[in-house]
């Protein structure tokens, strides 16, 4: 079984040359998202690390487990993998039926609604894209706890804390939030 550094090797090694949506070297987006998901031990950080490279590279489930990447990750990884022909909002009704995955997509949600991101999209995109990930959190923050969407938030996007305050209507100051 690959470790984490090795895993996190195998992320740098399958996203290398690729660039997000703004041009960042595509292996700093899974790292943020591995890095909301440390507080959750070593197989969140591993699929966090690997949540898109089934999707954007040439990389399958199989050799991913031939590699030595638990299967356990690469089911996670899996569940967050866009499918085709399924509905960006069918596929996140299908993460939330993983606890787990659902932690990776918060995650990577997050990281993806991050102002230092998306200020740098041109405004239709940025307005199209911020609906999209909003959306999505109305169905994957009631499939988990409060106090793991805010861990994960806390790391990865603390400008989501007010939207989750008014979402549950207390404030994470007040909560003892971490």
């Amino acid at each position: 079984m690959l470790s984490v550094s090795e895993v996190d090797f195998l992320a740098e090694r399958a996203h290398a040359g690729q660039v997000d949506k703004i041009g960042r070297p595509y292996v700093e987006h899974v790292r943020a998202v591995a890095a909301g998901l440390a507080p959750f031990g070593d197989e969140l950080v591993m699929a966090g690390l690997l949540h898109d490279v089934v999707e954007d590279t040439d990389w399958t489930a199989e050799q991913l487990v031939s590699a030595g990447v638990p299967a356990r990750v690469v089911e996670i990884v899996m569940a967050v993998t866009k499918q085709p022909g399924v509905a960006y909002e069918e596929m996140i009704r299908r993460i939330t039926a993983d606890p787990q995955a659902t932690l990776v997509k918060i995650a990577d949600n997050a990281h993806n609604s991050h102002p230092d991101r998306s200020s740098e999209l041109p405004a239709q995109k940025r307005e199209r894209f911020t609906t999209k990930y909003r959306n999505a959190r109305g169905a994957l923050w009631p499939a988990a706890s409060r106090p793991d969407i805010e861990t994960i938030v806390r790391i990865v996007n603390p400008s989501l804390l007010a939207e989750l305050d008014a979402e549950h209507g207390t404030s994470s100051v007040a909560a003892g939030g971490r």
